[in-house]
């Protein structure tokens, strides 16, 4: 059964000192592992980087407040995978429909970059939480790091399934489907490595699957 990490998990120790910064410059904000955004019942999962420091840091909920949410949560609403509207707050009303939105690390880490170990350790909340999506049909993940996050936890080899935005791999031994694209981020968006236009063609592929 899924357990999500505790307010004040002490598992690696870079993301713990930097929590301990964070709460001293911004009292205000969450400052602890993010929480997952929708339903244990979706068949849909979307797994990302990690947390933003003025973003999900702030909220407690997966990309609200930061860039790539303003990229992810409306895409989401336009192919019917939400209802709502999105204001950037944990409390705006804005619900996911059949989709749930993680993170392979749930901690914001410094300069938005997570270690393989940081990786590796938060990946047992991954594996549990895919676990108990017993109706999990598609998981989307956003960025290669999110791809090999998920490829570790349920057993793969990275190398048998190289990442590619567009591309979609079957995960027989979980009968699931596995689609990529390049993160949301808004780094991404103003270099054109992704464009508004590539990531309504992700969503028309993910919409295909369920």
């Amino acid at each position: 059964m899924f357990v999500p990490p505790d307010k004040d998990c002490s598992q690696c120790s870079r993301l713990v000192e930097f929590r301990k910064e964070n709460i001293a410059k911004f009292p205000s904000y969450y400052n602890g592992p993010v929480p997952s955004f929708g339903s244990i019942e979706a068949e849909v999962v979307v797994v990302g980087l990690a947390p933003g420091l003025n973003g999900a840091n702030q909220t407690a909920r997966p990309f609200t407040n930061d860039y790539a949410g303003d990229v992810l949560y409306p895409a989401l609403k336009k192919f019917g995978f939400a209802k709502g509207e999105y204001q950037k707050r944990k409390d705006d009303g804005f619900e996911l429909i059949n989709v749930r939105v993680t993170n392979s690390v749930r901690c914001v880490p410094p300069q938005n970059k997570v270690t393989g170990d940081e990786v590796r350790v938060c990946g047992k909340y991954l594996i549990e939480e895919l676990a108990d999506m017993k109706n999990l049909k598609v998981v989307l993940t956003l960025g290669s790091v999110a791809h090999n996050a998920v490829l570790a936890v349920l057993g793969y080899k990275k190398s048998a399934f190289k990442f590619g935005h567009g591309s979609v791999h079957v995960l027989d031994k979980h009968n699931i489907v596995m689609l990529n694209s390049y993160h949301t981020s808004r780094y991404n968006i103003n270099t054109g490595v992704l464009t508004f236009d590539m990531f309504d063609d992700i969503m028309k592929k993910l919409l295909s699957f369920v």
